[in-house]
């Protein structure tokens, strides 16, 4: 895919059958492409892209800026993050199975009794992929009748340089837990980038 660059901004350049010029930039990370006509040569492509330069900074900031997560310890008052939303943390201590509640604007965290932070972060991871499990069918429907595809199954893992991937032999998705935490839009987003790679593994159409 051709790239252009506009001193340490990246742009993925994208030719197509197309009548208009269009230009994203993309959650989580900021990601900017830039869609032409097929017979646009680079140069015009670059000038626009130079055009638009101060708007590609504004949402790049924006992205850039959202909140960060530290090492988390799970403790009371401890601020999470669930569908781009902050939540602070109540810890409740009780001798039955864990479990974690969204009630009034806090997450509530169940636990036994002397339970390790390494504990209380799995019976998180174990929540928000919950969750996920909930939110992603509905997605995945709505982009599949759209772009015309169908993937066979999906998945949420851990993934330290990714956001998603896609087995495309096996249709199927990975998702990030970490998606878990951002706003909605940028969960579609990813499912739709990979969704894509089922009708065109490099995206060259």
């Amino acid at each position: 895919m051709p790239e252009i660059a506009l001193g340490d901004i990246k742009i993925d350049v994208e030719l197509k059958d197309i009548k208009n010029i269009h230009l994203s930039v993309h959650p989580p990370n900021g990601n900017v492409t830039i869609a032409a006509p097929e017979k646009m040569d680079m140069d015009t492509i670059r000038v626009f892209a130079l055009n638009k330069l101060k708007w590609i900074k504004n949402q790049k900031s924006a992205f850039q800026n959202q909140d960060r997560e530290t090492r988390r310890e799970f403790l009371n008052q401890e601020s999470h993050y669930f569908k781009g939303e902050r939540y602070l943390l109540q810890v409740i201590e009780r001798d039955e199975k864990p479990k974690v509640i969204l009630r009034h604007g806090n997450l509530e965290m169940y636990i036994r009794p002397n339970t390790s932070t390494l504990k209380r972060k799995e019976i998180m991871d174990e929540w928000y992929r919950q969750e996920m499990k909930e939110i992603i069918p509905d997605i995945l429907n709505k982009w599949e009748t759209k772009i015309g595809v169908k993937a066979n199954d999906f998945g949420i893992k851990i993934m330290r340089t990714k956001w998603g991937s896609c087995n495309i032999e096996a249709k199927r998705i990975w998702l990030n837990l970490e998606l878990a935490k951002k706003p909605i839009d940028c969960l579609e987003y990813i499912i739709v980038h990979e969704l894509v790679h089922l009708l065109e593994r490099n995206h060259n159409v």
